[in-house]
């Protein structure tokens, strides 16, 4: 599973839409469409924001790890 997977399952699991992600992140659907769609990378910001949202680290999200919490909380 690779980080778009991974952030498609993380969006649908907690039942958001693309354009609630977007407006988290303050880009537009259409740009984060493009991420789910592999069009564009994902800005290091943007992925900062996600583990924020989700809780999960960024290990988890880019598919180093299978677990989901932060490694602070381990």
């Amino acid at each position: 599973m690779d980080y778009i997977d991974r952030i498609t399952s993380l969006r649908e699991d907690n039942d958001y839409k693309q354009k609630d992600i977007a407006e988290i992140l303050g880009i537009k659907q259409s740009a984060y469409s493009k991420y789910e769609k592999r069009r564009t990378k994902i800005q290091v910001e943007d992925l900062i924001k996600l583990c924020k949202l989700y809780n999960v680290s960024a290990d988890y999200i880019l598919g180093f790890t299978d677990e989901q919490k932060p490694l602070s909380e381990k």
